[in-house]
């Protein structure tokens, strides 16, 4: 990772549309040069994706919440496969501390919360489950610091 693969990922999560050809004029490089370094970069896993970012607010899942499962031992892999169901369900992470899975998952409003929690809960496995709803996100998901730290 050096500095025009940071302003490359910089340019791309700003302008997730410009075209290579663009990109070099922008950077100053040669196209080659510019599709090379993003092909590098997708091969090892830097750059995994050029889809939309699509705000589950403006599709009406107004509410977040984050819940946190605590699974009999034996039932994970259930409980995994059951959660890939839920399409509310928009992460899992298996974490230390007390839970076993952290999940990030979105309702339409607080009764469409419960709805989800319930159908989360009705696989064989979950012990116990505790969920908090985010009031609000002071700071999104934002990688770019990071990217621009790495160089």
């Amino acid at each position: 990772m050096d500095v025009l693969d940071a302003q490359l990922i910089a340019l791309l999560a700003r302008e997730p549309r410009v075209g290579v050809l663009e990109a070099s004029r922008r950077l100053g490089v040669a196209r080659g040069t510019v599709q090379a370094r993003l092909d590098r970069l997708q091969s090892r896993g830097v750059v995994r994706g050029f889809g939309p970012d699509v705000d589950p607010v403006a599709l009406g899942y107004t509410v977040l919440a984050f819940a946190t499962l605590e699974i009999a031992q034996g039932h994970g892999h259930d409980v995994v496969e059951h959660l890939r169901e839920i399409p509310e369900v928009l992460e899992a992470h298996t974490i230390t501390g007390p839970g076993d899975l952290l999940l990030r998952v979105v309702a339409r409003d607080n009764a469409d919360l419960q709805r989800v929690i319930d159908r989360i809960v009705e696989v064989e496995g979950i012990e116990r489950t505790a969920t908090v709803i985010a009031l609000s996100r002071p700071i999104g998901y934002n990688v770019l610091p990071l990217v621009l730290a790495a160089t």
